[in-house]
């Protein structure tokens, strides 16, 4: 093949993504096969991958219960539970310095997730550290204090970003009072109201080992794994009883664009959702092409978009999570960004997926899961969502994904799209902004009543009046 002809080659980018998605399964293949399954009598699921010859190990540990349950008016509870399981900063320090290693608590709607890596040799050590954080939770008076005051610090430090702030107020818009209306980690406000009582209740309904997956990977023989996890995690106490999943469904969005005033610069958060689908829906995994196709047309319409950060994503989770756009575009640029947004959610269930946005679509999604597990962390994350929602396995998704049709997008976005259910977020100058987004629709600029009528109301009447939408929590 002469230069040229090999230039040319490498870069079609279809073909070059192909390449790469190639590289990365041929990269995970040995890791990719099915972890020998064990269940522990409390009924605690466990998966294990011995990789003979590495000197780590990865313990992660899923608790299938997140912020969706927590309390009304008490968001952040489990967030603060995840955060009290290891609440010695001493503990951290042993994994980073002693073991070369790492300790990380993450929660979110669906679950809290521990992770714990260090060296093989001292896997029983990792258990033990493991077992007093599940078994014997430290939840101090003082523990929670200090851990609600680290919490709200970091969130006051994070919330007022404009990105973030918009994020939270999409998902209010789309979801209103459901659980995944509020953020998972909480609001100073929300923290406030969260007792110690609140989270030893948590503790007590969620932390619990027929409520949990475990997945072990690296050089632990399952002989030596399993013995350590009876001596261990065997007197962990199971729950009498597991809470479902089960929230009354969300009224459908305010149809109208909502304008938040932010920072008087040049650029404008715009967010733009819909109802999406759950997780183990049989059409997620089309849905995660639709996302890869929407943001090819968005872009192809308005390539001002690459200036800055854009998106198009699936948040799925337990229930029915949400399909969302989103862009930092230039102010005078906002109306124009939000209208062909819409267009574009309206175009996938009207204009066909070509072919060409259909392969792009699978090679980007193929490439980015690929590049996951082909990493233990990420690996141990699919089998865990194997565990926790039911799903096929990795083989079997990979086939699922490349059997999708045009057709298929275009019965799945049938589903998804419904114009009554658009959601969409505007944030930046509001002065700026408003008489563009008027142009679109109705508007409602938060903080902001709606005129009096012209006409003068009967001594009885009530004027309108819109009330401001508080703020997400």
């Amino acid at each position: 093949m002469s230069y040229k002809s090999l230039k040319d080659f490498l870069t079609k980018p279809l073909i070059t993504l192909c390449l790469l998605a190639a590289l990365h399964t041929s990269a995970m293949a040995q890791l990719s096969v099915a972890p020998e399954r064990t269940r522990l009598l409390n009924e605690l699921q466990v998966l294990l991958a011995p990789s003979p010859g590495g000197q780590d190990v990865l313990v992660k540990l899923r608790v299938h219960s997140g912020a969706a349950f927590d309390l009304a008016g008490k968001a952040g509870t489990m967030a603060l539970l995840g955060d009290l399981l290891f609440p010695d900063p001493d503990t951290r320090e042993y994994f980073t310095d002693e073991m070369q290693g790492r300790l990380a608590v993450a929660t979110d709607y669906d679950s809290i997730t521990i992770t714990m890596q260090g060296r093989a040799r001292d896997f029983e050590r990792i258990i033990e550290i493991l077992r007093n954080a599940l078994v014997t939770t430290p939840l101090t008076p003082a523990n929670v204090s200090k851990a609600r005051e680290v919490r709200t610090k970091i969130i006051k430090e994070t919330s007022v970003l404009p990105a973030a702030v918009a994020d939270r107020a999409i998902a209010a818009r789309l979801f209103g009072d459901f659980p995944y209306g509020r953020p998972y980690s909480g609001t100073v406000e929300s923290l406030e109201r969260v007792e110690r009582a609140d989270v030893m209740q948590a503790r007590e309904r969620f932390l619990n080992p027929n409520n949990s997956s475990l997945v072990i990977v690296g050089d632990v023989q399952p002989g030596r794994a399993r013995r350590a996890l009876r001596q261990l995690l065997g007197t962990w106490r199971k729950s009498e009883l597991i809470v479902p999943s089960t929230f009354k469904q969300p009224s459908l969005p305010d149809s109208r664009t909502l304008v938040i005033n932010g920072p008087a610069d040049q650029s404008v958060e715009i967010r733009l959702a819909v109802r999406g689908f759950a997780r183990s829906d049989p059409d997620a995994t089309a849905a995660t092409l639709l996302a890869s196709v929407a943001r090819q047309r968005w872009e192809k319409l308005l390539p001002e978009l690459t200036r800055g950060p854009v998106f198009v994503r699936r948040d799925a989770f337990a229930l029915p999570g949400m399909f969302v756009m989103g862009a930092t575009v230039d102010n005078l640029l906002a109306g124009k960004a939000l209208a062909t947004a819409r267009g574009v959610v309206k175009s996938l269930a009207s204009a066909p997926v070509t072919s060409a946005e259909l392969e792009q679509a699978k090679s980007e999604v193929t490439v980015a899961a690929n590049k996951e597990r082909a990493k233990p962390d990420g690996l141990a994350e699919a089998w865990l969502d194997i565990e926790a929602y039911k799903l096929p396995s990795i083989e079997e998704q990979t086939r699922a994904l490349t059997a999708i049709s045009p057709d298929d997008l275009r019965r799945v976005a049938a589903r998804l799209v419904d114009e009554r259910g658009i959601a969409s977020v505007v944030l930046g100058n509001s002065e700026l902004l408003k008489t563009q987004i008027e142009q679109l629709g109705k508007v409602e600029v938060m903080g902001e009543m709606e005129p009096k009528p012209d006409t003068k109301p009967s001594p009885s009447a009530v004027s309108p009046q819109t009330k401001p939408l508080s703020k997400p929590e």
